[in-house]
């Protein structure tokens, strides 16, 4: 009897040893886990992204890409012309990258690049600045870490764009291009040059109603019909010797020549060539355009949501001043031997005559 009692009591004092041990580890752990969170480690952990934060933080990504005088980032490196940075060079998290842009428009002005971008944006694959960048001919001294940073996220599968049509005719843009990816895809809208001559015009008259006159900016010489080839204007639609310059640097199967013309008269069949070039599936097709006769070019139909359709702006579709037929054709005589020149080069006639 006495034995078993003293087994009891063993028993008793043994129950009573582990449940203090466990009281003991249980706040333990209790207080290693609040020491944890008071220093800001339950915060790292990482939470599960839901679909709809998941869009939403790009949409907010789209806006801040757009406002590109909200990036006051400066540069981490600079990389002077003839450095090659890795072609898939990416700052990520897990919302998307920032990439360098995989497709460029390149130019022309007053040809439709406007257009094109916002047709492009329309398909799900494609992200792009809505500003111009105008790193390559004006901000290139800012580094390839501040141009990166102008760029929205993009998921995999998506290609990231921008558009400056001023980089058609700068010189140094080649080169700077060639030195961020020789891979880089080349889109040039290109219209009528003698057509664009008179859209870049009426542009720069709406903002300087005292401009002088189409006739004198556009030639030296009125009596001799010589043409000043220092004007803009006029310069910007040799695309021959501009193309000569991008040759040096990038072969013709990296360019694509958009008809601006086509884009107009065709919007589905052109974005058909564009999306085939930058290996997108057709997803923007005939159903999402209308011809608005008021502008005198087509415009996207209304999207789900929208109370009214997309039209570009009250900029686009000036009506043009009345400029004389011989003017104009002295103009097409002075821009036809460049034109078939440029139809060599590219392999395709536009018909501009």
């Amino acid at each position: 009897m006495g034995c078993s009692k003293w087994r009891a009591a063993f028993n008793c004092g043994h129950l009573k040893v582990q449940s203090k041990l466990s009281v003991l580890f249980t706040m333990i752990i209790l207080f290693t886990y609040v020491f944890y969170c008071l220093s800001g480690y339950c915060d790292s952990v990482p939470r599960p992204v839901r679909q709809g934060d998941l869009q939403g933080k790009l949409a907010d990504e789209g806006a801040e890409a757009e406002q590109l005088g909200a990036y006051n980032a400066s540069p981490v490196s600079f990389v002077r012309d003839g450095d090659a940075p890795s072609d898939n060079m990416s700052i990520a998290n897990s919302f998307g990258s920032k990439k360098f842009p995989q497709a460029i428009i390149i130019g022309v002005k007053k040809g439709g690049t406007r257009a094109l971008l916002e047709f492009l944006r329309i398909h799900p694959d494609v992200r792009a600045v809505g500003a111009e960048p105008h790193f390559f001919d004006r901000f290139y001294d800012k580094g390839l870490e501040w141009y990166r940073n102008l760029m929205p996220r993009t998921l995999e599968g998506q290609i990231t764009m921008e558009k400056t049509p001023s980089y058609f005719i700068t010189k140094e843009a080649p080169r700077r291009i060639y030195s961020m990816s020789r891979y880089t895809k080349l889109i040039v809208v290109v219209r009528d040059p003698v057509t664009r001559a008179v859209s870049d015009y009426t542009q720069t008259l709406s903002k300087s109603p005292g401009l002088p006159s189409f006739q004198n900016l556009a030639f030296r010489n009125t009596t001799t019909g010589l043409i000043d080839t220092s004007w803009s204007a006029v310069r910007i639609g040799i695309y021959a010797k501009h193309l000569e310059n991008w040759l040096r640097y990038f072969p013709l199967s990296r360019f694509l020549f958009v008809s601006g013309e086509r884009l107009v008269t065709d919007p589905a069949g052109e974005m058909g060539r564009v999306q085939d070039f930058l290996g997108l599936k057709r997803v923007v097709t005939d159903k999402h355009f209308y011809f608005n006769q008021t502008k005198g070019f087509p415009c996207l139909k209304k999207p789900e949501g929208s109370s009214r359709p997309r039209c570009l702006g009250k900029s686009k579709g000036r009506p043009h001043p009345q400029i004389s037929s011989e003017v104009l054709l002295r103009l097409r005589d002075f821009y036809r031997p460049f034109n078939l020149k440029f139809y060599q080069m590219t392999g395709h006639d536009f018909g501009w005559e």
